[in-house]
């Protein structure tokens, strides 16, 4: 007997960062009724199905999450009901029912090694709207794990698989580098784990996920008068 292949990338155990845009990069959130109604979604989304939510951050026109799913599967069953419902809602809000997609299409992920790997992964998520010059301070960020946090509402978040720093805001507000953006952006990219050398290629081979570490581009043709 054949048994069916494990879906890509969504093992049970493995924390995640998942991403979702909303076509052509349009405005997703116009006011803050909509983000409202997208917390509302979100909410609904963990009664039905739960799921430890660690840190995340809903910017005008995508959305990052970084989540520790327990069974196979889960993550993608979470992220579909939860972009569906929300693409249904929107439309109907905005009366715009059958003129297409709301969101790019699937959502995008990568697993994330549970060390400090994962501390740069959240603090890349919720300095997001600093990053983009929202705020001036992170945490004075409405719509996200850092600002719930800080007001002492963090009903819906989960405790992390690592300690998290006492001076966690000061870190998240703190220089950001190239090299770092860099990396985390392949990964989002390609789906690639993040993590170390060694926990990188061991997890690609364990979730199917090998083609997220080749190079990219077509390899090089042989040149047949090179001697």
């Amino acid at each position: 007997m054949i048994m069916p292949r494990r879906p890509r990338g969504l093992t049970g155990g493995y924390v995640y960062h998942v991403l979702n845009r909303s076509v052509a990069r349009a405005t997703l959130f116009r006011k803050e009724g909509d983000y409202v109604a997208f917390e509302k979604v979100l909410q609904e989304a963990f009664e039905w199905q739960p799921m430890r939510l660690l840190s995340y951050a809903v910017m005008p026109n995508h959305w990052h999450m970084v989540v520790w799913p327990r069974r196979d599967g889960e993550l993608s069953e979470f992220f579909r009901w939860l972009t569906v419902t929300h693409t249904q809602r929107w439309h109907a809000h905005y009366h715009t029912s059958g003129t297409g997609p709301l969101y790019q299409g699937r959502f995008k992920s990568f697993p994330v090694q549970s060390d400090e790997h994962l501390l740069t992964v959240c603090r890349y998520v919720e300095r997001n709207a600093l990053r983009a010059k929202l705020v001036k301070q992170g945490e004075a960020w409405r719509w996200s794990s850092l600002w719930r946090r800080q007001q002492g509402d963090a009903g819906w978040l989960a405790d992390w698989p690592v300690s998290r720093p006492a001076t966690w805001v000061k870190f998240v507000n703190g220089i950001e580098t190239e090299g770092e953006l860099i990396e985390l952006r392949r990964c989002v990219s390609r789906g690639r784990p993040y993590g170390t050398a060694t926990w990188t290629g061991s997890t690609a081979t364990r979730l199917g996920l090998e083609a997220s570490l080749r190079a990219q581009g077509r390899p090089k043709k042989a040149n047949p008068m090179a001697k």
